[in-house]
């Protein structure tokens, strides 16, 4: 099928805000003190990657790839490393970066959520919104881990 001009725009829009992901989860990964975080940050990078491959085949064929059903995301748990109020450097930048993330996480759900009704496809609006709900269920796991640490 060919995508409109509108389509592979917002296509373009959802791959770059991808890449961002990728980008921040990465730096995230080196640039976090609790090893709890460090490896939340590396298994959202491989997600996101994932969701950038899923876009570029859509984009390349015009067409969605098969989607699994349900979530294929694993719940982590989360034990504190910080208390409420710690004001240490670590706790102070480990906070930042589970700030930004959780920010980044709202507006690409909402990047998905405009996205989903712009495409004709049905198969392409199902393959966006089960990205939607993983790009949310990120946002749940940087929550829970703020809340687990006092930092929420």
């Amino acid at each position: 099928m060919t995508l409109t001009a509108k389509e592979c725009s917002l296509l373009k829009d959802m791959k770059d805000s991808e890449q961002l992901c990728i980008d921040k989860y990465e730096r995230g990964a080196m640039s976090a003190a609790d090893g709890q975080l460090k490896n939340l940050f590396s298994s959202l990078t491989a997600k996101e990657r994932t969701h950038l491959d899923t876009l570029t085949k859509i984009e390349n064929t015009g067409t969605a790839p098969t989607m699994g059903g349900g979530s294929s995301e694993q719940p982590m748990t989360f034990t504190a490393t910080y208390t409420p109020g710690d004001s240490s450097e670590n706790a102070k930048n480990d906070a930042y970066l589970c700030t930004d993330a959780l920010s980044g996480e709202k507006h690409v759900s909402a990047l998905y959520n405009t996205c989903i009704f712009e495409f004709k496809d049905a198969g392409i609006r199902q393959a966006l919104a089960h990205i939607q709900k993983e790009e949310q269920e990120h946002g749940k796991m940087i929550y829970d881990y703020m809340s687990a640490n006092g930092m929420y």
